[in-house]
């Protein structure tokens, strides 16, 4: 009998990561959020990010979770008492199980983000068929939507769950900006409106 697996003392010689998934998946939202890593802490039990959200002047606890299969309240519930100690207003929850229906509902009510297990652990913006996406400020929502006369409901829909929404951190009510390259076209640019 011979052994699948392969010695992780040969990831460094091989450029493999010893990260686990959860821990690749922050590391991508890290990145496309822009967030700016503060502090990164392992424990017995989890891997916490601590970050700054640039736009939103507020710090966020990113938490990976890679030993659980299902996510109940209790966790949710943990997650929010460290956020409170540390004064940290926005959690993101990171597990390859799953989560139950009180866990989405506590969530929810304590502003903590749970990242679905399909959420790619690498970076969807660099394959050449996924455009780019960007959230409106404000000022440009206001314009674009004078600019063509219309309401944001009238807009395309793009769902909340979608993976790049949930990549860039998009929320319901947001509008988006996608930006396709065309070899024929040029650059085209389309709106989406998000919802849940």
């Amino acid at each position: 009998m011979f052994h699948l697996g392969f010695d992780c003392s040969l990831c460094g010689v091989y450029g493999l990561s010893e990260e686990s998934l959860e821990e690749l998946k922050a590391n991508v939202i890290i990145k496309l959020r822009k967030y700016k890593l503060v502090k990164k802490e392992k424990t017995k039990n989890a891997v916490s990010y601590l970050v700054q959200i640039p736009k939103e002047k507020q710090k966020a606890l990113v938490w990976c979770i890679p030993e659980e299969s299902t996510v109940g309240i209790a966790i949710v519930k943990n997650l929010h008492k460290i956020m409170k100690e540390k004064n940290i207003q926005k959690g993101i929850l990171i597990t390859s199980g799953k989560y139950t229906h009180a866990a989405g509902v506590e969530a929810k009510k304590d502003k903590i983000e749970l990242l679905p297990k399909i959420f790619p652990s690498f970076d969807l913006f660099e394959h050449k068929l996924v455009p780019k996406h960007e959230i409106l400020t404000p000022e440009e929502r206001e314009q674009m939507l004078a600019q063509y006369k219309i309401q944001p409901y009238q807009l395309l829909q793009i769902k909340v769950s979608d993976p790049t929404v949930k990549a860039i951190g998009a929320k319901p009510g947001d509008i988006l900006r996608i930006i396709r390259e065309s070899p024929t076209a040029g650059t085209h640019i389309a709106y989406r409106y998000v919802v849940q």
